[in-house]
C-alpha cells in the first residue's frame, strides 16, 4: 500500500478492525507499516486474484482513498514442500 492523504485515527481504528476481521477468517498471514518506505505491507491469503483484490478493495484505508494499493503474488516455501525445490527442475 502506499499513502495517497495523511490517516486520520478513525481511519486507523477501522483498518485494524478490518484486519482483525481478515485474521479470524484466516485471511491474514501478516501485515505492518514499511520502515524504509512511507506505506505498509498486507500479506493475505487468497484463492485467487480476483478474491485478492476484493479483499484489498475493502480494507478501509483503500475504500475511503487513504492508500492505493499492488497486488503481488508469490510462492510460499516452506519445510514441507523443501523450500520450493520440489515444484522447480534443477540443473
Amino acid at each position: 500500500m502506499s499513502n495517497v492523504k495523511p490517516l486520520s485515527g478513525e481511519a486507523v481504528c477501522e483498518h485494524v478492525e478490518y484486519l482483525k476481521r481478515m485474521e479470524k477468517s484466516e485471511k491474514l498471514v501478516l501485515c505492518g507499516p514499511c520502515l524504509d518506505y512511507e506505506g505498509g505491507v498486507v500479506v493475505l491469503k487468497a484463492k485467487d486474484l480476483e478474491e485478492a483484490h476484493s479483499l484489498a478493495k475493502e480494507d478501509p484505508f483503500i475504500a475511503n482513498g487513504y492508500k492505493t494499493y499492488e497486488i503481488r503474488t508469490m510462492e510460499w516455501v516452506h519445510k514441507e514442500n523443501n523450500y520450493g525445490l520440489n515444484e522447480r527442475k534443477t540443473n
